[in-house]
């Protein structure tokens, strides 16, 4: 099975190309204008497994806002048009991840429902260039277009460099986990009503 997807969506606002393959190693392409977002996009390829391929041009004069939330979206549209009707899918997936004093907790269902719950203390407004509250953006965009349950919790950290990091390691080990075929439920929709 082909689990790859290029999505292109573009407003007056971004103009961004995404292109996963859900079956990689780890390569990536990356280019958002904002450098702190590139390097944890590339913890998504990297721990994910995933081959990720993302070029945004935004409106960066006036802050990130609509680029990292676009990104999410876009994100979330090629994921789902990778996994198709998720035939086969283990889809549930959860990791833990320190870095350092911090540790981040990811669990997510792709369950055809989408719901956030993110608790970050970042102990820090910004992290280079990258305003920390911008991190719920990328995921609520990603989650309303993936259509996942997604719960985010960071349960240790002071520095809000290792906060971030842990968050989206953590959140790659989850997917990587998520969208693993299961081989003892080949071919199979896993959930009772028969779609997700």
């Amino acid at each position: 099975m082909n689990r790859t997807a290029t999505v292109q969506r573009d407003t007056k606002e971004t103009q961004i190309r995404v292109q996963i393959d859900l079956d990689g190693s780890g390569q990536s392409e990356l280019a958002t204008g904002i450098g702190f977002f590139d390097h944890m996009l590339d913890q998504i390829a990297r721990h994910g497994l995933i081959d990720l391929n993302i070029h945004a041009r935004g409106d960066l004069h006036i802050d990130g806002h609509h680029t990292v939330e676009d990104v999410g979206i876009t994100l979330g549209m090629a994921f789902a048009q990778a996994l198709g009707d998720k035939r086969g899918i283990t889809r549930y997936g959860h990791s833990y991840v320190p870095l350092d004093e911090a540790l981040s907790r990811v669990v997510v269902d792709f369950s055809g429902r989408p719901g956030l719950h993110m608790h970050v203390p970042f102990t820090s407004g910004a992290i280079g260039g990258f305003d920390t509250q911008l991190t719920y953006e990328f995921f609520q965009g990603f989650v309303n277009h993936a259509l996942v349950s997604l719960h985010i919790d960071n349960l240790k950290g002071q520095n809000a460099h290792h906060q971030c990091e842990t968050v989206f390691k953590a959140f790659a080990r989850a997917l990587r986990m998520a969208i693993t075929p299961d081989p003892r439920s080949a071919g199979v929709i896993p959930s009772t009503k028969g779609s997700l």
